[in-house]
């Protein structure tokens, strides 16, 4: 596909995380749609959770950008698709603006500069006045190829207060807009546990939180401004990250499944795939006319005496095994594919046993990072010596693996070697990592 006239774009940033740029994202793309604006969103990184806020705010999919991640073309038709029907593209970054896999790649400004999205920078300006004003000129003189073309300040205080951050900005970076000031407003604060914010499926006043967002972005922002700040980048392809599992792929879904690439699943559908939907929460099996299922990352330790109680889901996984069907699974997926669980309260439950694998919630042990890896043998992925990259973030431990094939070689992205990962079982396999792209 190809987007003859191609969205205008630009990349909402942040000093550090914690800058509350999520709420600040979902209040400008909820206004923005409110406005009759058609805006489609994307997040910088290896996120699953914001997008699933996004697509409540936009009611599209929102596709993550990984310029570490991702191949060059990978990237160019992700925006393409993101630009289908669009008037405007929102890209949420991640972590502070200069943060990525290493010092020189990966980062929310190497997006920037890749595509030329102008950068809006949110700064919570709790706690200071014109140090706030000098943060803005450090982000903005740190690297030469990227600008800061506009500021949010976020969580502002009096009328005062507001009065010292303008001027400090009109001292020192004149010609930076202050696009807005939003003030602090404890009602539009996100909760978070162990892996990031609760996920949106699990919020029940979630909307009531993005209408107040949009309406005190509405109030408080100068969207107009904003909107005028976007540029267009021209992008071309149809986004394909990985190799299909089959041609007919059930897929896992719902709180305990969540962790799915909306990129990932537009590229099955891309080259021909059908995809169906099962919830193992309400104790749905795989649909019988698919040839391959995929279990996603997710929270399936906090929902494992559900899962362990689903006799249908379970007897549905293993008629898919013996029937010779491939069976995936990436994080939290992989864990149900094992023999048992281990819950954060410390009892074991039982899961599908389709491979020799025992985790622990309870030994928890964070593990986090970008991962490069390479298929120690033959799979629907791709052959032996196929490599992909991807990351791991879980706090779950391995308490017992078996002998079957491990499936990757891992190593960070920095190229450190950190051995064999996962487990492959005939046509069964999977691991903690999840697949972002091919190289």
């Amino acid at each position: 596909m190809t987007a003859e006239l191609p969205s205008p774009g630009l990349i909402i940033a942040a000093p550090s995380s914690g800058s509350g740029k999520t709420v600040v994202t979902l209040g400008i793309l909820a206004a923005l749609k409110a406005r009759g604006i058609s805006v489609s969103s994307l997040k910088a990184g290896p996120d699953y959770i914001d997008p699933a806020f996004h697509a409540q705010a936009t009611g599209r999919p929102c596709f993550n950008l990984d310029p570490w991640a991702m191949r060059s073309e990978t990237l160019n038709a992700t925006i393409a698709e993101a630009s289908l029907n669009s008037d405007l593209l929102i890209a949420e970054g991640v972590m502070g603006l200069f943060d990525g896999a290493t010092l020189d790649l990966g980062s929310t400004a190497d997006i920037s500069k890749l595509t030329g999205w102008p950068v809006v920078l949110v700064v919570d300006s709790r706690s200071q006045g014109a140090s706030a004003a000098a943060q803005v000129l450090g982000f903005h003189t740190y690297r030469d190829d990227i600008s800061i073309a506009g500021v949010i300040f976020n969580r502002v205080g009096s009328q005062k207060h507001q009065n010292v951050i303008r001027a400090a900005m009109q001292r020192v970076l004149p010609d930076v807009p202050v696009l807005g000031m939003i003030p602090w407003n404890q009602n539009l604060e996100l909760p978070s546990r162990h892996l990031g914010l609760v996920q949106a499926s699990e919020q029940d006043g979630l909307k009531s939180i993005i209408n107040g967002a949009a309406q005190c972005v509405e109030a408080h922002v100068d969207l107009v401004a904003l909107q005028n700040l976007a540029t267009p980048v021209q992008t071309s392809g149809q986004v394909k990250p990985l190799p299909p599992l089959g041609q007919h792929i059930a897929v896992a879904r719902d709180e305990a499944f969540a962790f799915a690439y909306p990129a990932v699943l537009q590229g099955w559908r891309n080259q021909g795939v059908e995809l169906s939907f099962f919830s193992p929460l309400e104790d749905q099996s795989p649909n019988a006319q698919a040839d391959a299922v995929f279990l996603p990352g997710g929270y399936p330790e906090l929902h494992a005496y559900r899962l362990a109680s689903a006799t249908k889901f379970l007897d549905g996984l293993r008629q898919a095994a013996d029937a010779g069907k491939t069976i995936y699974g990436e994080c939290g997926g992989y864990m149900v594919l094992g023999e048992s669980l281990e819950d954060g309260q410390g009892e074991h439950h039982v899961m599908v046993g389709l491979l020799p694998l025992k985790t622990s919630f309870a030994k928890r042990k964070l593990h986090l990072g970008y991962r490069q890896l390479t298929l120690l043998t033959d799979t629907p992925l791709g052959s032996a010596g196929q490599v992909f990259r991807g990351h791991e973030f879980h706090y779950a431990s391995i308490t017992h693996k078996g002998i079957p094939a491990n499936l990757f070689n891992a190593s960070d992205a920095e190229g450190t070697d950190l051995g064999a990962i996962g487990l492959s079982k005939e046509n069964i396999f999977g691991s903690f990592a999840h697949l972002v792209d091919q190289t």
